[in-house]
């Protein structure tokens, strides 16, 4: 959940509830986090038999769900430029080929050293990302653990996301796919 720059973190904390919901109603389980800078992650483990794009489909169907839900606070709109600068992009493009995410615990390069942490989802609606620095998340995790601990103990189909993609005619497109794709 990638908030433009006019987009405060109280619609961070909204769109995550319908996220949460969203998910909820599908079965899954996922796995949220802060990003390390102004938004949030959810991490979903998937059964591994689906091709690269069938997953960016199914996370395309997935954010269109929830700009239905959220019309006033989402934008699945694909290029930056183009995107309202007060909403919450879902970006489904964390699935592209060869795209690189912060990782949970990994430290942002930033002056604070905000560190990108998971959370549980009752959370949300207190949390500050910018509280999650380097000096503040080993006593976190001594306390809590590993939130996302369980991750790997299930893991999920994609089959009524891609019915959801087939409804909704969702293509993707990815510049840097080659016809091997």
């Amino acid at each position: 959940l990638d908030p433009m720059p006019r987009c405060d973190f109280g619609t961070v904390r909204r769109v995550a509830g319908v996220v949460h919901e969203v998910l909820d109603e599908l079965g899954i389980v996922g796995y949220p986090k802060t990003s390390g800078g102004s938004g949030l992650h959810v991490y979903v483990r998937i059964v591994p038999e689906w091709g690269h794009k069938d997953v960016r489909r199914a996370a395309l169907a997935f954010a269109r769900e929830v700009e239905r839900r959220t019309p006033d606070d989402v934008t699945t709109t694909w290029w930056r430029k183009d995107r309202p600068d007060d909403k919450v992009f879902v970006d489904y493009n964390q699935n592209a080929r060869d795209h690189t995410i912060a990782s949970a615990w990994s430290i942002r390069g930033v002056p604070a050293g905000t560190v990108s942490t998971p959370i549980a989802w009752n959370e949300i609606a207190d949390v500050e990302p910018a509280d999650f620095t380097l000096a503040s998340v080993p006593a976190r995790f001594a306390k809590l653990g590993d939130l996302h601990a369980g991750i790997d103990d299930v893991h999920h189909r994609l089959d009524t996301l891609l019915e959801w993609a087939d409804r909704d005619g969702a293509e993707v497109s990815d510049p840097d796919d080659d016809a091997t794709s």
